[in-house]
């Protein structure tokens, strides 16, 4: 069983082709192909935790179809985003703001917002985030798990750390 994350997958969210300029020629392409590119990475018992801005705009069915839809145990951590249709979509194990989680020896610290400071930064603990659709500066031992930093996939810890960080320019 593996861990991923992401966050800001927007689904059923047009604003996201427009200002973040997605390469989709429309919402329903955008959507699929999130959801083909979960599934080609996330197996059926592997843990995603979603960082955040799930779906905007889509009504409930919509919401419910797309999340069971993807592979994997999800996790919510809230975005500013997070329709109450998300919030109430069947299949989330969880739904919270923040987390503090173990994973592969690393604590790490998750929120969907990208913080200047968290708890136990100084002993080499790491923050995952996402809301800043690969924007911000890299900074030490925090990083941006969102979909438009990653190839619009959910990534593993032990690519995120071995993946040399670039700031996204849009």
């Amino acid at each position: 069983m593996t861990t991923y994350f992401t966050s800001d997958t927007h689904f059923g969210d047009p604003r996201v082709l427009r200002i973040d300029r997605r390469p989709f020629p429309d919402l329903a392409t955008h959507d699929a192909a999130l959801v083909e590119n979960w599934n080609a990475v996330v197996e059926p018992d592997d843990t995603v935790w979603h960082l955040g801005d799930f779906a905007l705009g889509p009504p409930p069915e919509r919401v419910q179809a797309l999340l069971s839809a993807l592979n994997g145990h999800k996790h919510l951590i809230v975005g500013n985003n997070d329709s109450p249709a998300t919030l109430a979509a069947r299949g989330w194990l969880s739904i919270a703001h923040y987390a503090e989680i173990d994973v592969d020896g690393h604590h790490l610290v998750l929120c969907h917002y990208a913080f200047r400071t968290w708890n136990r930064m100084g002993r080499g603990v790491l923050n995952l985030h996402g809301h800043s659709h690969g924007k911000l500066k890299p900074a030490t031992r925090q990083y941006d798990v969102g979909v438009d930093a990653w190839d619009f996939h959910p990534v593993t810890l032990e690519t995120i750390r071995a993946t040399p960080r670039r700031r996204t320019t849009t």
